[in-house]
């Protein structure tokens, strides 16, 4: 991948598997991982977030009973020497920073309020604002779509397209409309192999991408 980050030597892993040797919540059989430049293949997985490395994942993970500005103070901690005191309070500069990444996805008005109050989509947009909240040069999305509705997808759709171009975004998306939109230059594998590249255009219209993702 042509995108600051590199993975070789691993051509049929699957979607999540990939976001997860590249994080390195799995470790590597074989091959190199590279991220700007570096082998990060031996690196621990918080070595990488300091590196501009972000990601969300396909099941929410969030506290519960904390607040929405809590849980995205709480992920501050990966670039900062604090230590959590459960007993005590972070400091005051994670919650400002907090509300100002939650401002930012549209949720500082709720940003009182338990996880377990909101709706759906607005936790979804919480996980994103967590791993903006590390300002990443590389952001990993797992599926942050899934399971939405029509609404909230376009609001979390609208959250993405507004990331700065300086981030680069990989994105797991089921939905071919919605990653077509989403991308100005496309590359379509199969089988690990790169079988069209192009504009939106372009591939569309090109007969290995029917055959093989559009089904006609």
């Amino acid at each position: 991948m042509n995108l600051g980050s590199t993975i070789t030597g691993l051509p049929y892993v699957g979607k999540t598997t990939l976001f997860n040797l590249l994080t390195g919540d799995l470790p590597r059989d074989a091959g190199s991982i590279e991220l700007f430049g570096a082998e990060v293949a031996r690196l621990a997985t918080h070595r990488r977030v300091h590196l501009g490395l972000a990601r969300t994942y396909q099941i929410i993970t969030l506290f519960p009973n904390d607040t929405l500005e809590h849980n995205v103070a709480l992920s501050l901690l990966g670039l900062s020497r604090t230590r959590w005191n459960t007993f005590g309070r972070l400091p005051e500069s994670f919650y400002r920073e907090a509300h100002a990444v939650l401002a930012r996805v549209g949720l500082d008005a709720v940003a009182k309020r338990p996880i377990a109050e909101v709706a759906y989509g607005e936790k979804r947009r919480v996980e994103i604002a967590m791993a903006l909240a590390q300002k990443p040069r590389v952001l990993l999305l797992d599926e942050p779509l899934a399971g939405l509705s029509r609404e909230e997808r376009a609001q979390v759709k609208s959250l993405i397209g507004g990331i700065p171009r300086e981030t680069t975004v990989v994105m797991i998306e089921h939905d071919m409309d919605t990653a077509l939109d989403m991308a100005d230059r496309i590359t379509v594998l199969h089988y690990g192999r790169i079988i069209v590249e192009g504009t939106r255009a372009e591939v569309v219209a090109d007969p290995k991408t029917r055959e093989v993702y559009l089904g006609h």
